[in-house]
């Protein structure tokens, strides 16, 4: 349980004691589990690895999902890399295809790491393992950025549900975005201000975000959504290094996201009654899934 109710409490906190968010947070984690705080990182470090196996497997993978919507993207880009062939740098194809990697081993029950949620789980992993590899980034600065990363989440959920079924995508591939732009900045050395800044352009360029999965499966929009986020919270942090700055605080913007969720209606909330989910073609591939999985039981 996070002891600090919101993101300006943690602030002042790693002010008074001129230490980083991270640094506050592992402390705490540390205390309330009776461990040492070597013993949190260690821990940190497990979920390194299965996000960086699953980024392995990911990208060695041409195998569809059950409903063979999803599964082959990862291969399409990286086909188109192999040419040299692409509008990005190679940082950015690195944070593209690993998004798709790892959302595709999601799909195919693979191990990955909920970050915030499964269905979000390639934001994060994509953002601060490829600028980790094009910085030459050990990991004990992946370490920081995942506590600090898991701290914004955890801040966020002290007033939203994390979950498209409460407060549609905005609250799983949303919340992600902005925990991969603050980490993202811990990471390249930003300060506590520069963080906090970076998850609230995050946050708020992606509020009210529906949740309108096709046939009820985390797949279409899913998948895709993981890989364009990704890109976004790098804009956010890229933004906040600049000195461009959110005018509405980070606190207040999660408030006004909270209150977007209730008002959302359910249609838009994980039930696949709403969106692309009840578009002609959305419509024609859940009778078809249906049909199919029907005859099979």
């Amino acid at each position: 349980m996070m002891k600090y109710k919101d993101f300006q409490e943690i602030f002042e906190e790693a002010s008074s004691k001129n230490k980083k968010i991270y640094e506050i947070s592992e402390q705490h984690e540390a205390e309330i589990t009776e461990i040492s705080v070597q013993e949190v990182r260690e821990k940190v470090k497990i979920n390194l690895k299965a996000m960086k196996d699953a980024i392995k497997q990911g990208l060695k993978s041409k195998e569809k999902s059950m409903s063979g919507m999803c599964g082959d993207d990862c291969a399409k880009l990286l086909e188109r890399y192999k040419y040299g062939e692409s509008l990005f740098s190679e940082t950015y194809q690195k944070i593209l295809t690993y998004a798709f990697a790892t959302m595709e081993q999601n799909l195919r029950m693979g191990k990955i790491v909920a970050c915030p949620t499964a269905g979000s789980c390639g934001i994060v992993p994509a953002v601060i393992i490829a600028m980790a590899e094009s910085r030459d980034a050990d990991d004990e600065f992946l370490v920081n950025a995942l506590i600090t990363a898991g701290t914004i989440g955890q801040l966020v959920s002290n007033k939203l549900a994390l979950a498209g079924a409460v407060a549609g995508c905005q609250s799983e591939c949303g919340v992600a975005c902005a925990m991969a732009a603050g980490g993202l900045v811990e990471m390249c050395g930003g300060t506590n201000e520069q963080i906090l800044n970076a998850a609230a352009l995050a946050l708020k360029n992606i509020m009210g975000l529906v949740c309108d999965p096709v046939a009820g499966l985390v797949e279409v929009p899913c998948v895709k959504r993981n890989a364009f986020l990704a890109i976004q919270a790098v804009t956010a942090a890229e933004l906040s290094f600049a000195g461009i700055k959110s005018v509405i605080p980070i606190d207040e913007i999660v408030d006004a996201m909270k209150q977007v969720g209730e008002l959302m209606s359910p249609k838009f909330k994980e039930s696949a009654e709403g969106g692309l989910a009840t578009t002609k073609t959305g419509l024609e591939i859940t009778e078809k899934l249906t049909n199919e999985w029907s005859l099979e039981n």
